[in-house]
């Protein structure tokens, strides 16, 4: 907790006026101008109160700065702020020579917008939302004459309201920066959404990662948002919402921000705006978070490179041993077959072989990054060329395999990165729809080209992405319920996909369909 900000500014061009506000916040010990003090007290504000009277705990101990017109109040504000000790309150006079009080304070935003501006004035000389557009949603109005005990009131809650947000600011700019692991980086986050969203008045929050053109990730939620609000509906919504990279928009109860491909939407209790510094504060925590979680995304790539990097090495020479041998048998069944040694024992021993060379090259694959050499291929070739690789999976004469794509498409890319994808893919379909007793398994492969993208579909109605690898699917080592497989395969259809400049991903209808978007310029 820093500590507590009590600064207060009085801008106002009659002297009684700002020493009489002083005097409130800041109250002295009786002198020999304590009469006429109180004199004006009476006129000002009705009552005959003792400026003296002793001042309960609670109230803090208000640091107040005057200044008699605008232009002088503009400046105080600047300096203050240059000198990074801004004011928490400013009471601004709504009439004064020269600038009056809306023009001073639509100036001081321009220094400040974190600063309560209070106007005290008996004139209504603008309306509310006249002052609201050109001064900002965190402002208050209050007419002559009242109390001093309002006053006070008014200062006390502009300070505290302003230190509880400064904390949580500081709070939110600290979290980009904290070194976490994913779990205990969403607890955190959680955490601090469930203030952010209390300051906001609203007990419901969601932050959420959307794709373009594949659906919605969510990421974490607060309040009962799951249970009361249709989701399918809201993403509908966020989406119909144009909003630029780091706004944040109100529209009726809903309020969004969106920082690169992350999304916080919370929707309000009562539909009214939200202030400024509220609205501010929830850009300023989608702006952390969002790098925060990309802090632990890379965090956690980087010590699974590390641990990579340590058993690459050893693995690559071990298969590099192991491929002489595993030829060698290879080339022994060739002999075999050329003097009529049994068929069915040796092409037991091809697919064997075959097996053991696609775990070697996936392993190889992944723990080298040889760059992408991109030239003009041909991608029915590359659908082709994979379809016969997978058509030796055990299994595959049972399935409709259906190709949708336009006979002349060449793609920039690196032909044998993206047979590679294909296969690891096709494969993965293959097995799905083989184990699948309800119907004829069918894989059906679609192209099509979009604003200058390849979007390829490969989809099977298999039974779909266990629930339990959903958001893990696409990681190394990843697998379930495959009697075969390293759990390397999509990880490296990931990998060779953005090695393109392209994303991949997968929904469940309720088949698998997985989908690839590759750049053709």
């Amino acid at each position: 907790m820093s500590e507590l900000n009590t600064a207060v500014l009085i801008i106002d061009d009659e002297e009684i006026v700002r020493n009489s506000v002083e005097d409130i916040l800041v109250p002295k010990e009786a002198s020999t101008d304590s009469d006429s003090i109180n004199q004006a007290f009476s006129v000002l504000f009705e009552t005959s109160q003792a400026l003296t009277a002793a001042r309960p705990r609670i109230i803090p101990n208000f640091a107040v700065d005057k200044a008699s017109n605008g232009a002088e109040g503009i400046r105080k504000v600047r300096e203050a702020v240059e000198r990074d000790r801004p004011y928490a309150v400013i009471f601004v006079d709504m009439r004064m020579p020269g600038l009056d009080g809306l023009e001073a304070a639509t100036e001081i935003r321009k220094y400040d917008c974190k600063a309560e501006i209070i106007f005290l004035t008996a004139y209504s000389d603008h309306s509310i939302e006249e002052i609201i557009e050109q001064a900002g949603q965190n402002v208050g109005y209050h007419c002559k004459p009242y109390a001093p005990e309002e006053i006070i009131q008014l200062a006390t809650k502009a300070v505290t309201d302003y230190d509880k947000l400064r904390n949580l600011e500081s709070l939110i700019e600290s979290i980009s920066s904290i070194g976490l692991n994913q779990n205990q980086l969403m607890s955190l986050l959680k955490n601090i959404l469930n203030q952010v969203t209390g300051s906001l008045k609203t007990d419901m929050a969601l932050i959420g990662k959307i794709h373009d053109n594949s659906g919605y990730e969510k990421v974490i939620s607060t309040g009962a948002f799951d249970d009361h609000i249709d989701l399918d509906e809201l993403i509908a919504r966020v989406k119909n919402i144009r909003i630029e990279k780091d706004e944040v928009k109100q529209i009726d109860n809903l309020v969004l921000a969106r920082m690169d491909s992350y999304s916080v939407f919370a929707l309000l209790k009562k539909q009214e705006s939200l202030k400024t510094e509220k609205m501010y504060l929830l850009k300023l925590f989608m702006q952390h978070a969002a790098q925060a979680i990309r802090n632990a995304e890379l965090n956690a790539q980087l010590i699974q490179k590390e641990k990579l990097s340590a058993v690459g090495q050893v693995i690559g020479m071990v298969i590099h041993d192991l491929r002489s041998p595993i030829s060698n048998i290879k080339q022994t069944a060739g002999l075999m077959r050329e003097v009529d040694q049994p068929g069915d024992l040796i092409g037991m021993i091809d697919q064997s072989v075959e097996h053991t060379l696609l775990i070697f090259d996936d392993l190889l694959d992944f723990i080298k990054e040889n760059p992408v050499k991109k030239v003009p291929v041909d991608l029915n070739k590359i659908i082709e060329a994979a379809i016969r690789q997978a058509s030796a999976k055990q299994g595959f004469s049972r399935i409709t395999m259906i190709k949708d794509i336009p006979e002349t498409l060449m793609i920039p890319g690196d032909e044998n990165k993206l047979e590679r994808v294909m296969v690891n893919l096709l494969n993965n379909a293959v097995d799905a729809v083989s184990n699948n007793t309800g119907e004829k398994g069918t894989i059906r492969i679609r192209a099509e080209v979009q604003d200058d993208n390849l979007i390829l579909h490969i989809a099977d109605n298999g039974p779909g992405i266990p629930a339990e690898i959903g958001q893990t699917l696409f990681e190394p080592f990843v697998t379930l319920h495959k009697a075969n497989g390293t759990g390397l395969g999509l990880a490296i259809v990931r990998r060779f996909i953005a090695m393109h400049g392209g994303d991949v991903s997968v929904a469940c209808n309720p088949g698998a369909d997985f989908r690839i978007s590759l750049p053709l310029n």
